[in-house]
């Protein structure tokens, strides 16, 4: 039977759409509560609905009834803070899950690649339902800093960086693609990351924002590639020797070529 899965992102696996006019919007992102929770660097989250409508992060799949991210609560002190935030994330008509707003600290490229991860937002999910995908808003203005997928992990071949000015509105099936973000500022970045359930009103949100599967992307030198890939297997393999040495076997070795 399938998923409901959005023709728009068939091809590529995600879409980037009109900008839109972050700044005319309030900072409402700074007055929220945030609570640590581990993704692609240093990072904190303010999460605008979860499982219960608490402040929370964990996957819906790790409560009682366990449930795949989707139906998610609003979180009554938050949107009371940030309403505008809210209405963002509802502006698709689309299924909200998990809705949040991610604090990330500058980091450096080989930390982004280091932290490449693939979400598992499909858990649990029946076929014959739409399929769950991210939307992120980059709420500052980090134009220099850059969303990393890769479809293959250890391969910085399949690499698309898309850039991250004030505004930038990305859809993309975080569970087809290890990504991360290489953030190159000085201070914080903000981006709200919102759950969304495919079906026609998200292909419909796309259309009316010209959802672009083929955007510009960045290019970086291939030395300083090939040398993030060096210690990115450097970091792993000591990662994985600190494990056995407490006796917990860890992911095996990767060739770094070939």
């Amino acid at each position: 039977m399938g998923f409901i899965t959005s023709a728009a992102l068939a091809e590529t696996g995600y879409v980037v759409l009109d900008d839109h006019d972050q700044a005319a919007d309030p900072a409402e992102w700074l007055d929220l509560e945030y609570v640590g929770w581990r993704s692609s660097g240093i990072t904190r989250f303010a999460p605008l609905a979860s499982y219960a409508g608490a402040v929370e992060c964990n996957g819906f799949w790790n409560h009682t009834p366990p449930r795949t991210d989707k139906d998610g609560v609003w979180v009554p002190s938050q949107v009371a803070i940030a309403p505008v935030l809210q209405a963002r994330a509802l502006e698709p008509g689309a299924a909200v899950g998990r809705c949040r707003v991610i604090e990330l600290q500058p980091n450096h490229y080989a930390d982004a690649i280091y932290n490449l991860h693939q979400d598992d937002n499909n858990r649990l999910n029946e076929e014959g339902t739409g399929w769950v995908v991210r939307g992120y808003y980059n709420l500052t203005d980090d134009p220099d800093s850059m969303l990393i997928l890769r479809s293959d992990r250890f391969d910085p071949a399949t690499e698309i960086r898309l850039p991250l000015r004030e505004g930038t509105r990305i859809i993309v099936d975080t569970q087809r693609f290890w990504h991360a973000v290489w953030h190159r500022g000085v201070a914080p970045r903000y981006a709200l990351i919102t759950s969304w359930t495919s079906g026609p009103e998200l292909d419909a949100y796309i259309a009316a924002n010209h959802g672009d599967p083929h955007p510009p992307t960045v290019d970086l030198d291939a030395q300083f590639v090939d040398d993030a890939q060096v210690e990115l297997h450097r970091r792993i393999e000591e990662r994985r020797r600190a494990f056995e040495a407490q006796g917990i076997v860890m992911e095996p070795p990767t060739p770094l070529y070939g």
